[in-house]
């Protein structure tokens, strides 16, 4: 870690945004899940997972973005500050993040980011990835690299000309565990953490799964400052009555495989409908996740990214109506609020 690093984490500290990165004691007598307080990211414990698409709205999915407005991104933004939220996640580096980031200093909201860089493909996963059905082809994967790269700085970019607003930042999303469709290689993910590491201040992590992390996470572990996990009992097939159970078993084990690092979980949620999840999909049970998390991630010192603010129609298999990607959101489309916010 360099001096700069050091002391830009030191003025932080003081300043009491409380987000420290690197290797943190834990708090003595509660159990090893927990950190100091130091860990939370800008002081936060319950952040959320923020995309602005609404309905008929999309990112670029090969002929061009619909993007939401600045007048709607900053009504979202009052939505989630009303509600208590002061950190936000965005995923990637391109128009609308920049346009979300604007917002935010344009009206002087109470809000930090972290800000992602999307990596795509550049090697064709089509063996390991369920629904990539033919290999993509060498032409596109070699236009990824030169599409990743550009990314990276334009990420680079945005930390240092908004480095009040994004307090830390993500580089790829998903990348390299096994079922992805976006893969990108393990020492590519390192090199490019390595040059945003050079070019900005704020601590820089990796968003991936936790089973990702235990298995094969402790080479990347050294390059970054602190852990990002995602982890979702949902998918795996547990209850409501399991779910928290399961999410501290999933951080303790990546804190196990990775010891004295510091963890912060990038993705947790709970979708409200789902034709993959049955009955396990509620707002109830939506609601009740999200308070179970909350008292544990308290107690634990851990930043919790809840996934998702608002439901994205966009995603998903567009003959699915039903399907779980559509329906993370705390709010619906429209912006009413599911049951946790009535």
């Amino acid at each position: 870690m360099n001096l700069l690093r050091v002391l830009c984490f030191t003025l932080v500290i003081i300043s009491g945004c409380s987000f420290q990165s690197g290797n943190l004691p834990l708090s003595e007598g509660r159990g090893q899940a927990e950190q100091s307080k130091e860990a939370l990211i800008a002081g936060e414990v319950m952040a959320i997972a923020y995309s602005g698409f609404r309905e008929g709205q999309h990112p670029d999915r090969g002929n061009g973005a619909n993007n939401p407005s600045d007048a709607q991104i900053l009504e979202d933004l009052r939505i989630l500050v009303a509600h208590g939220f002061k950190l936000i996640r965005l995923y990637d580096s391109g128009d609308n993040s920049l346009a979300t980031l604007r917002t935010i200093r344009q009206y002087d909201l109470p809000i930090k980011v972290l800000l992602g860089m999307w990596l795509n493909a550049e090697v064709s996963n089509h063996e390991g990835c369920p629904w990539l059905e033919e290999p993509i082809p060498a032409a596109q994967l070699a236009a990824n690299v030169e599409k990743n790269a550009s990314e990276i700085q334009r990420g680079i970019k945005l930390a240092q000309r908004f480095e009040d607003v994004v307090i830390a930042v993500n580089v790829g999303n998903e990348a390299l565990v096994e079922w992805n469709d976006h893969m990108v290689p393990l020492g590519q993910v390192i090199r490019y953490v390595r040059h945003v590491k050079a070019h900005i201040d704020q601590p820089v992590t990796v968003a991936d799964n936790y089973e990702w992390w235990i298995r094969d996470g402790a080479p990347l572990a050294a390059e970054i400052d602190f852990i990002g996990v995602h982890t979702y009992p949902a998918w795996e097939e547990k209850s409501i009555d399991e779910a928290l159970d399961y999410t501290i078993e999933n951080i303790q084990g990546v804190r196990m495989a990775l010891p004295g690092k510091t963890i912060a979980i990038l993705e947790a949620g709970w979708a409200t409908v789902a034709s993959e999840f049955g009955d396990r999909a509620s707002e109830p049970n939506q609601a009740r996740y999200y308070r179970e998390i909350h008292q544990w991630a308290k107690s634990a010192n851990t930043t919790v990214f809840f996934f998702e603010a608002f439901d994205e129609p966009w995603k998903g298999n567009p003959d699915n109506p039903q399907g779980a990607e559509k329906h993370w959101g705390l709010f619906y489309v429209d912006r009413t609020p599911k049951l946790l916010f009535q």
